[in-house]
């Protein structure tokens, strides 16, 4: 259904040019720098001839490479292996900057009123209670019977705290999500990536891939995601080592984490060798606690009026206009009729 959506969005409201939207293909890809895939430089076996293998892997011919012929921004003497798992029918991307900024703006357009700010507290009472005796909701607090009636936010541009009346809040908060509220069991994973501006622009391929960069190493996985106005987004897998800050706090960013997904990525394109890094960066997914499941959280809470759509992992963008969707059929429907919600129900799973 978010891929439907996403294609609807993009015909609509010119997609593929405010966010970058298009088809791409995806592949799985083993990888080596050649010399050290062919072994070491000058390497002999007694009494046999010394073949430099490296080169005569570099002179084979290009109809040997295992990479498609369009697929022409990746060192084709480097790969070892590779597999096409989807195709342009049913795979697309989105710059998730820029889509997340239309759909503000596109939202405002339609009436939404948008306020940048931190919020503070989910703020409720019972149910049969004035709004004057609400208190934030807690980590030891039984929802039972209550209700949502406000949220405390720190306002970005003055810093001033404001408090906004609510009978429904839906809390999309990522990782920071159990700060606001704490039933949620989540364990945020730390994970890098680098843009990289190039000197052209590259075949639409989105490859997953695992590259040895020397000779007895952990293969690297890296995912790499050219982006149609020359720029590619390379990110890998990540870690636990420094928790989550608080929210609104820079996210502390690794200099070697980012600066392997570089060496690791040039090894094997000499396009990439030639681009230029643009941006390190670090975010935290939203990685639900194993024990709690691995489908995100999408629907009514125990407390009346507060909704949940957050834990989506890796797929938030790629989720969003589903998520969007259920939920706001959700809140003004009283019930989520695009699709079969039911696994995603907060309360089932807690």
């Amino acid at each position: 259904m978010s891929f439907d959506l996403h294609d609807q969005l993009s015909q609509e409201y010119n997609g593929a040019e405010l966010w970058g939207y298009r088809r791409v293909r995806c592949g799985q890809l083993t990888a080596a720098p050649a010399p050290q895939r062919m072994g070491a430089p000058g390497s002999k076996l007694k009494n046999q001839p010394v073949i430099d293998l490296g080169k005569l892997w570099a002179q084979k011919p290009k109809s040997l490479s295992v990479l498609p012929e369009d697929l022409d921004w990746f060192d084709s003497d480097t790969a070892q292996a590779y597999e096409e798992f989807a195709d342009e029918t049913s795979t697309a991307q989105v710059h998730p900057l820029q889509f997340t900024n239309s759909m503000a703006m596109l939202a405002q357009q339609k009436g939404a009123r948008l306020i940048m700010g931190k919020v503070e507290h989910i703020n409720c009472c019972g149910v049969d209670d004035v709004a004057e005796n609400a208190a934030p909701l807690a980590s030891s607090d039984d929802l039972t019977g209550k209700r949502v009636v406000s949220v405390t936010y720190e306002d970005k541009a003055t810093s001033e705290k404001h408090i906004l009346e609510a009978t429904t809040v839906i809390l999309a908060a990522g990782p920071w999500s159990p700060t606001l509220h704490p039933k949620i069991r989540m364990q945020p994973l730390r994970a890098h990536s680098v843009t990289m501006k190039l000197q052209r622009p590259l075949s639409a391929y989105c490859l997953f891939s695992d590259i040895r960069v020397a000779a007895g190493a952990k293969p690297v996985s890296l995912e790499i995601y050219p982006r149609p106005n020359n720029e590619v987004y390379i990110c890998s897998q990540g870690d636990l080592n420094v928790p989550l800050p608080a929210p609104g706090s820079l996210v502390e960013v690794s200099v070697d984490s980012c600066q392997n997904l570089v060496d690791a990525a040039t090894s094997v394109s000499r396009e990439l060798r030639n681009g230029q890094v643009t941006g390190r960066r670090a975010c935290y997914l939203p990685m639900l606690d194993t024990k709690a499941g691995t489908d995100p959280l999408v629907g009514r809470t125990e407390l009346s009026g507060l909704v949940l759509a957050t834990g989506h992992s890796c797929w938030g963008i790629a989720h969003a206009p589903g998520t969007g969707k259920a939920v706001s059929e959700l809140v003004f429907d009283g019930h989520i009729s695009c699709v079969d919600a039911v696994n995603l129900d907060p309360r089932v799973i807690h």
